[in-house]
């Protein structure tokens, strides 16, 4: 199984359109298209059903004490836990693209509706919540349940440079055995004992101007 990106290649840096924020030298971040990026795959096996598409950040900060706060940094050694920014179920395994910004294109105050996509170009597909949802859980102007794909945006004070791991898994099930509001670990989990093969692209981004 191949997976490609045109809009990134696999290994550099993900333009910032394809991020929730990018740099601004006056406030740190300014918010940005948050464009889902371009995805193409070929060879997949065949006894394939269905596809899922997972994004995931696995170097956010296990603890916000020192995110985002002037006069401190995120350190290196910090623990890292995982963070989701996209869950795309149920993919035909006729499908061999998706375009840069048929998903997302632009930010959507309190999320994006879900787990169906109303204005999919591939009808029957689901989306799950992305980790924006707890993220935002306490902000009153952003709070709500955040479908589909939202982009980069890592601490402005991280030490580290940030992968965003682009996964395609080929399954030997029709659709995934998750309903309503699913996350990151549910769809993990349900994929379990189903794959029948996978790979990954790997993006990386930074809102730290010193790296």
């Amino acid at each position: 199984m191949k997976l490609w990106s045109n809009s990134f290649k696999d290994g550099a840096y993900i333009p910032g359109e394809f991020a929730f924020a990018v740099v601004s030298p006056e406030t740190h971040i300014a918010l940005s298209a948050n464009r889902n990026p371009h995805l193409a795959w070929e060879q997949l096996p065949a006894a394939t059903r269905s596809l899922v598409l997972v994004c995931h950040d696995p170097d956010v900060p296990s603890r916000g004490d020192d995110v985002n706060q002037e006069g401190k940094t995120v350190p290196v050694d910090l623990p890292r836990v995982d963070f989701f920014h996209w869950l795309l179920l149920d993919l035909p395994p006729t499908t061999s693209l998706i375009a840069a910004g048929a998903f997302s294109d632009g930010i959507t105050p309190r999320g994006k509706p879900g787990p169906e996509a109303p204005n999919s170009p591939l009808p029957g597909i689901r989306q799950g919540l992305n980790d924006y949802t707890g993220w935002f859980a306490s902000d009153a102007a952003m709070s709500g349940d955040y479908f589909g794909y939202d982009g980069p945006c890592p601490p402005w004070n991280d030490e580290i440079v940030h992968r965003y791991i682009f996964t395609l898994y080929a399954l030997s099930i029709p659709r995934l055995a998750v309903t309503g509001k699913f996350t990151g670990a549910q769809v993990q989990a349900a994929m379990h004992g189903h794959i029948l093969a996978e790979e990954s692209i790997v993006g990386l981004y930074t809102l730290n101007p010193a790296l």
